[in-house]
């Protein structure tokens, strides 16, 4: 049964830096792709960032140049490296997994992924 757990989530200053992990076990290969998503209060799910195993990376225009993706294969860990926080940022954070390709243009779609965690809160204060 593969798992998703994440951590590192917390309340920060605006300004402020964060690094979130994804821990993910129960299977014998890495997943090609991996996610970070966020629902900020009243807002829908959104995706903040992805990484496939060729590579690629892709980020929402609202966080590049703030925050970075990486993983590392032989932990099976994913993090989300998150600088100059903003308020809006404030929300759950979400990793999710999938074991196939996904187009470019799918990599941020939530709807593409089929394992997630329960999620890390993440409160930006001003």
């Amino acid at each position: 049964q593969v798992q998703v757990v994440e951590s590192g989530g917390g309340s920060v200053q605006s300004g402020g830096s964060l690094r979130l992990s994804c821990a993910a076990s129960g299977y014998t290969y890495t997943s090609d792709c991996m996610a970070w998503f966020r629902q900020g209060p009243g807002k829908e799910r959104e995706g903040v960032a992805a990484i496939d195993n060729n590579g690629r990376v892709k980020y929402a225009d609202s966080v590049k140049g703030r925050f970075t993706i990486s993983q590392d294969n032989a932990k099976n860990t994913l993090y989300l490296q998150m600088n100059n926080l903003k308020p809006e940022d404030t929300g759950v954070y979400y990793c999710a997994a999938i074991f196939g390709p996904l187009e470019w243009w799918y990599l941020l779609h939530s709807d593409q992924y089929e394992y997630w965690g329960q999620g890390t809160q993440v409160t930006v204060s001003s």
